[in-house]
């Protein structure tokens, strides 16, 4: 089984600092979602791995978040493709749970819904805290530059072996080659 474990905010759709917190804000970036449609034709299942701490924070409840992701996922579909699943955490920092990127609880638990070894599987992201996350199963993380990925770039933290490209369209288009 191939798959591939996308970041939602600022690698799907555009982001924003004070949070996706209706499905009218939620817009997707241009190129992403036939992007998602390309990995489907190539075989991989999508698995989108996000923190929304804007449930924790109060800002919105779990049938917006819902309604957020119906959104994306129709979205996804009017272009031929399909997300395979959403994993989430809906904690804050202060939460200290194991779910919440960077930590790699939603890796873990994409690893046993599947029964897969997440050695080498890309995980796309545009933060630190999703390729720390990736790197901790032993998935290949990828930035784009989309969302916060050029911030995430200048990190004098960010590995020097991390691919990097433009957008999520660009990253896919070098998977499946």
């Amino acid at each position: 089984m191939k798959l591939v474990i996308l970041d939602r905010d600022g690698v799907i759709n555009l982001d924003s600092d004070q949070y996706i917190k209706s499905p009218e804000e939620w817009k997707p970036i241009p190129g992403s979602l036939e992007a998602i449609a390309r990995l489907n034709q190539w075989g991989y299942r999508v698995v989108v791995a996000t923190n929304q701490s804007g449930v924790g924070r109060g800002l919105f409840e779990m049938d917006t978040l819902n309604a957020i992701h119906d959104k994306m996922m129709k979205a996804v579909a009017q272009v031929g493709g399909r997300i395979d699943a959403i994993f989430f955490c809906p904690h804050t920092d202060a939460d200290n749970c194991d779910c919440r990127k960077p930590k790699a609880g939603l890796f873990r638990e994409i690893a046993a819904r599947y029964s897969a070894d997440l050695a080498g599987v890309p995980a796309i992201g545009d933060s630190l805290r999703d390729l720390v996350a990736a790197r901790a199963v032993g998935a290949q993380p990828i930035l784009v530059l989309t969302g916060k990925g050029a911030k995430t770039q200048k990190d004098p933290q960010l590995p020097a072996d991390i691919p990097v490209y433009p957008d999520l369209a660009a990253a896919v288009a070098k998977l499946v080659i």
